[in-house]
């Protein structure tokens, strides 16, 4: 790529990064901002943030999952160097869930901007978001990585993403009705019975064959 051709791709992405980082400003003031709102706070104009985002939702999924990411970068636990993965699962599990009233309004506004974004196709679609949580929760499965299978390590990191984040706090407080503090008990509880339950599997020995299966020592 021509230095010419470089600097047009880093104004660009300064650009966008500009209408991103304002939309993340007023949703930490408290605002849902506009598309005018927008566009006055980065100094561009209406035109130029529908370039980059043809639809309102589209910007305030990027911003909201921002503002989101931050918030759970200055709240999250400290690396945990430890090899005990139950441990590291469980501080995981408590800095995720234990969210302020601003944080879970985000969290929610996110969970409804990709409902209505509507869902990827096909199995190798890229998710909408959740790739941070992903990643924390593989982070706290490292020392237990080598042990598991492909199809066992997938399945828990799956099983564990469904306990642990937004959507999980939904079902914790408006389906049961549960305190903040009861709600992470019960995250913390469920993500540590999933990787117990995943461990013991693993060292369960497989089930032995038939005798009609097994074949006959040759003469």
């Amino acid at each position: 790529m021509s230095s010419e051709a470089q600097g047009r791709v880093n104004q660009r992405n300064r650009t966008r990064k500009a209408i991103v980082d304002a939309a993340m400003t007023l949703l930490a003031g408290g605002e849902t901002p506009s598309v005018d709102a927008v566009a006055k706070a980065a100094e561009v104009s209406r035109r130029t943030v529908y370039m980059y985002f043809p639809t309102l939702d589209q910007l305030l999924l990027d911003a909201t999952a921002g503002v989101l990411a931050q918030q759970a970068a200055s709240r999250r636990a400290p690396s945990d160097k430890s090899d005990d993965v139950e441990s590291r699962v469980e501080r995981l599990a408590r800095s995720v869930q234990g969210m302020s009233p601003e944080v879970e309004r985000l969290g929610r506004a996110l969970i409804r901007l990709t409902v209505e974004a509507g869902g990827r196709e096909g199995p190798r679609a890229a998710p909408l978001r959740g790739y941070r949580r992903v990643e924390w929760i593989e982070r706290a499965l490292e020392p237990v990585r080598a042990q598991l299978d492909a199809r066992r390590y997938e399945r828990l990191v799956s099983a564990l993403a469904m306990v642990i984040g937004w959507e999980a706090l939904i079902v914790q407080r408006d389906i049961r009705s549960l305190s903040p503090s009861a709600g992470e008990e019960l995250s913390v509880w469920a993500a540590r019975a999933l990787l117990r339950a995943t461990l013991e599997e693993g060292e369960r020995p497989g089930p032995r064959p038939s005798p009609r299966s097994r074949k006959r020592n040759p003469k």
